[in-house]
């Protein structure tokens, strides 16, 4: 069975931007569990059968506007029915007016409501984008992640491999660090994988003989980067004369994280390679094949040469 995980719904508060209008005592322990947001128009029009209480509530100018069309005593029972579901949070849009008879019905079952001077519709997408990734699924790895060319390139191997100092180098030559050494990894939909740093070691790098440096302090704001699409994984390993590297690029290597299949490729590292370049043009490549094009493959044509099915390889590179 999958984790379930949270989020405190004072950071969503906090990350948002949203008004406080009412929270009860025990907010710092309250948080939201569910990436489905929801409006209640049903429950208010007295229907709620299927009523997920685990979603956060969104009150629009349709909400309002229908509430306030509603004989007293009715308005009165159907907006007692919706608090005493105690959804996780409401958010009132539109920085709509929130009336004593609303405030009461909240404090009397404890639930938080919230503002938001965005439009309905506008400020759920925002949200519910928010919560895929707070709530997304995820592992934690060793390696680097860097931003290189706009791909996220995740960098695996041994320690002691050369995983932070190929990071720095990178760094210098201009693009970004995500993580070091802890790579928190996040599904964020069924065919996208976001990286990060766990808070308490974001921006920091160990290098061997040197210790820890800040990166953001060294090289800049520009030189760091809070999260990442992860685009492809290059796997660095000691170089071994004995084994058969690919030199071609025709078949595809890819690995499984968190079921969704990354491009990937084995780095042999032994004096000499720069292996900033390699990573580089290992980046601009993968961008060039999700474009269409792949240089092996026109390669082979050029020469005649039958390329045959392309077949695909899992590398096995998690310790």
């Amino acid at each position: 069975m999958a984790a379930k995980y949270s989020v405190a719904l004072t950071k969503v508060i906090r990350d948002n931007s949203l008004e406080t209008v009412y929270l009860p005592d025990n907010a710092e322990t309250l948080s939201v569990t569910s990436m489905d947001v929801n409006r209640p128009g049903l429950i208010l029009a007295g229907y709620k059968d299927h009523f997920d209480s685990e979603r956060v509530e969104f009150i629009g100018l349709t909400e309002m506007s229908y509430i306030n069309t509603l004989p007293r005593s009715v308005r009165q029972a159907r907006l007692s029915r919706f608090f005493e579901l105690s959804p996780p949070a409401v958010i009132v849009t539109r920085s709509l007016p929130v009336d004593d008879e609303m405030l009461a019905l909240a404090k009397r079952h404890g639930v938080p409501i919230l503002r938001t001077e965005d439009t309905t519709s506008s400020f759920m997408a925002i949200l519910i984008s928010y919560l895929a990734i707070e709530l997304a699924q995820r592992i934690t790895r060793h390696g680097v992640l860097v931003e290189v060319f706009g791909e996220g390139v995740l960098i695996l191997g041994d320690s002691g491999i050369g995983k932070s100092e190929t990071a720095v180098e990178l760094i210098k030559r201009g693009h970004r660090l995500i993580a070091d050494d802890a790579v928190e990894i996040r599904k964020v939909s069924s065919k996208t994988l976001v990286g990060t740093a766990p808070d308490n070691i974001r921006h920091f790098v160990e290098l061997r003989g040197i210790g820890i440096i800040n990166v953001r302090n060294l090289f800049g704001v520009g030189s760091v980067k809070i999260t990442e699409r992860i685009d492809v994984v290059v796997q660095l390993e000691q170089w071994d004369k004995n084994k058969a590297y690919d030199r071609i690029g025709i078949e595809e290597n890819y690995i499984n994280i968190l079921d969704i299949k990354i491009p990937a490729t084995i780095v042999p590292v032994k004096p000499g390679r720069n292996l900033a370049i390699i990573i580089e043009i290992a980046a601009v490549n993968n961008r060039q094949k999700k474009l269409g094009y792949n240089a092996a493959r026109e390669l082979m044509q050029q020469l005649g040469m039958d390329e045959g099915e392309t077949v695909e390889h899992e590398l096995e590179v998690w310790h």
